[in-house]
């Protein structure tokens, strides 16, 4: 029975390159429109795991996945590095000059704004997803609308690139997280890499004490990143990626920062997946 991975966007996009970089081209895609939908049918046991966005190297985090990720108690089984390529297509014989509008996800316009400072007259509209956007254009054989969206999308969908690699800096990457609803136990000899959730006291050095234990214990803290605690006015949850070589320091820290917080919870163990 084929593994089933649940991607937000739909084949063509770069959660599908992930997707066959990962765990190649024999798995069931389940495809979302969005990061909600696909917790969702993780959560209803429609997908075995998911491949979720969670920070750029031009954007930085995608917070709300942060808050995916607490809410829903999922747990992170590995990461993967994608070079993000933004590609403008269309339906095949359109010329740039022709083009009215250009439909994408945000974060693709987001990257690719300094491009179009050289067509001022093309309007730039959000859509849900890259790849979404360039099959829409061929199904509808749409004329002056343009998609920005990975080289794969067009061989899908038969369109034509008249603009490669329009994003503003080159070299642009994307971390990506599997995840699961159950978390994946792998040898303590293959982690080097944990997700932390932690709450500290609110008081003055509460934090600094905890991240002077993670470099006492010879991690690396390679991400931090807050977000409000629900109902709690003022205080904050503290999401943390840590790398190191020795699983025996981690566990020290871990045991340690569990004493010294008020609450933590582990969203993951798994390989760093960029040494």
């Amino acid at each position: 029975m084929s593994l089933k991975i649940a991607i937000q966007g739909i084949k063509g996009s770069n959660h599908h390159q992930v997707a066959k970089e990962c765990f190649g081209n024999t798995v069931d895609l389940v495809e979302c429109l969005s990061f909600d939908g696909l917790v969702q049918e993780l959560l209803n046991g429609n997908a075995d795991q998911g491949i979720m966005a969670i920070e750029n190297s031009i954007a930085g985090s995608i917070i709300p996945n942060y808050a995916l990720l607490d809410q829903n108690n999922l747990h992170i089984i590995g990461e993967h590095y994608l070079g993000i390529h933004h590609n403008l297509m269309v339906t095949k014989g359109q010329k740039i000059t022709a083009i009215e509008e250009v439909h994408s996800h945000p974060m693709a316009l987001l990257q690719c704004k300094d491009f179009f400072k050289s067509y001022p007259k093309i309007k730039l509209v959000e859509d849900v997803d890259t790849a979404e956007t360039a099959k829409r254009i061929q199904e509808q054989r749409l004329l002056n609308v343009a998609a920005i969206a990975p080289k794969v999308a067009a061989e899908l969908y038969d369109l034509e690139i008249i603009a490669h690699e329009i994003q503003t800096i080159k070299n642009n990457a994307t971390r990506f997280i599997i995840v699961k609803t159950k978390n994946s136990v792998l040898p303590e000899t293959e982690i080097n890499k944990a997700s932390l959730r932690f709450i500290t006291e609110h008081k003055r050095g509460s934090l600094a004490a905890v991240l002077n234990v993670m470099s006492d214990c010879n991690l690396n803290l390679t991400k931090i990143q807050s977000l409000p605690v629900i109902e709690q006015p003022w205080k904050y949850s503290f999401f943390v990626d840590v790398t190191f070589d020795s699983y025996e320091h981690y566990k020290k820290a871990k045991s340690l920062l569990g004493i010294m917080a008020e609450e933590l919870m582990v969203l993951g163990e798994y390989k760093n997946a960029r040494l």
